[in-house]
């Protein structure tokens, strides 16, 4: 692999963050991480950091081949949406070689109350019938959808503050994962929880409130992921990624 290789990541994850510090480490290539800027302290990568948008898939695409990036790599949120379909057409565009890094979902268990839901419009209908002291733990975006519910009490759990409209009866904790099982086991019992919201994200450091919910026999409204782009190679995980980085740039 020759020098100064340039790989783009589109991070916000675990995953991404993880990936970046062991291609970091490697001083044949230049490591760029791309962050949406939605947070307001983000835990940095190892390697370049640019924060905020790139103008959609055309602004993507001047900026993948003014930047002579060599690989580029789809580690955002499962929910991030737009910019999986923008990287898509982007890479396309330029030729440049496209993986998305998909964390496998959650799966529901034995003893888990589970209701899957397409949206969070659809949860927000799905809780006069499950319960009235609602755990969210959706993110700060999107509130809105649960403003109208005046009739439920919502603790809203999001790393930094989210901004009206949202539900009148709302507390707000403010804190950022890995949580233990322990942890959530308290906080159902201290706020009385009998229903909880959430995205399925798949990641373990937030997946111990599923397993405090299916102990405490509290159902779970699950909001599914949104459709990605079709074509595009994936890996599970960073140790794929790292594994599909080398062979792409040893063949370029």
């Amino acid at each position: 692999m020759s020098a100064t290789r340039h790989v783009l990541i589109l991070g916000g994850t675990t995953e991404a963050r993880r990936l970046a510090d062991t291609l970091a480490a490697d001083t044949a290539l230049r490591v760029t991480t791309s962050l949406a800027g939605r947070v307001a302290a983000p835990r940095l990568p190892a390697g370049q950091v640019r924060i905020g948008g790139f103008g959609g898939p055309e602004g993507l695409a001047r900026w993948l081949r003014e930047q002579q990036v060599d690989a580029l790599i789809d580690a955002t949120h499962p929910f991030a949406g737009t910019i999986s379909f923008n990287a898509a057409r982007a890479a396309a565009a330029v030729h440049v070689p496209l993986l998305a890094v998909r964390r496998p979902g959650w799966v529901a268990g034995p003893g888990d109350d589970w209701h899957p839901v397409g949206s969070l419009a659809e949860a927000a209908d799905a809780l006069p019938a499950l319960g009235e002291r609602v755990f969210l733990t959706t993110g700060r975006m999107g509130l809105a959808a649960f403003a109208h519910l005046e009739d439920r009490w919502f603790l809203v759990r999001s790393v930094d503050a989210p901004e009206p409209p949202m539900p009148p009866h709302t507390k707000v904790l403010l804190d950022r994962g890995p949580f233990t099982v322990e942890g959530e086991r308290a906080l159902l019992r201290r706020h009385a929880i009998d229903v909880l919201v959430t995205k399925d994200s798949g990641a373990a450091a937030t997946s111990a409130k599923l397993t405090a919910a299916r102990e405490a026999g509290i159902p779970v409204v699950v909001v599914r992921r949104p459709s990605v782009p079709e074509g595009v190679p994936t890996a599970a995980g960073p140790a794929e990624a790292v594994e599909w980085v080398r062979g792409v740039l040893d063949g370029r």
